[in-house]
């Protein structure tokens, strides 16, 4: 018996628990959801005024990332989710919850369908 894995990326966390629920009927090994981001550190919890000059970047401002140094500061800032200057919308925008799946090669295709069902993007 071999087993399959499935990386699903969802627009929130109710998408993906709701997918895993459905999940939970077949031979699943492994599930776990995660929420993920391109920027490094966490989320910034302080408040900050912007006019005081006290800003670590654009990407702290706009993306509201604790960035641990000046130069991700400066690559997170050339993103153009940062400024709102984006050239249009792709598929993969706004999808930073990932749905993990390990389970039996038998039951890997009706996953696929339950997952792409409920709009994941595999």
């Amino acid at each position: 018996m071999s087993e399959k894995n499935i990386l699903a990326y969802f627009k929130s966390p109710e998408e993906a628990q709701s997918v895993a629920r459905k999940l939970e009927a077949l031979r699943v090994a492994d599930m776990s959801i995660n929420r993920f981001s391109a920027y490094p550190g966490g989320e910034m919890n302080n408040i900050m005024n912007p006019l005081t000059g006290d800003i670590v970047s654009l990407t702290s401002m706009t993306q509201n990332s604790a960035l641990s140094n000046r130069s991700a500061g400066i690559l997170g800032a050339a993103d153009p989710s940062a400024s709102g200057m984006s050239a249009g919308e792709d598929e993969v925008q706004g999808r930073d919850i990932l749905l993990t799946v390990v389970l039996d090669e038998s039951v890997f295709h009706q996953a696929l369908s339950i997952i792409e069902d409920a709009g994941g993007l595999v």
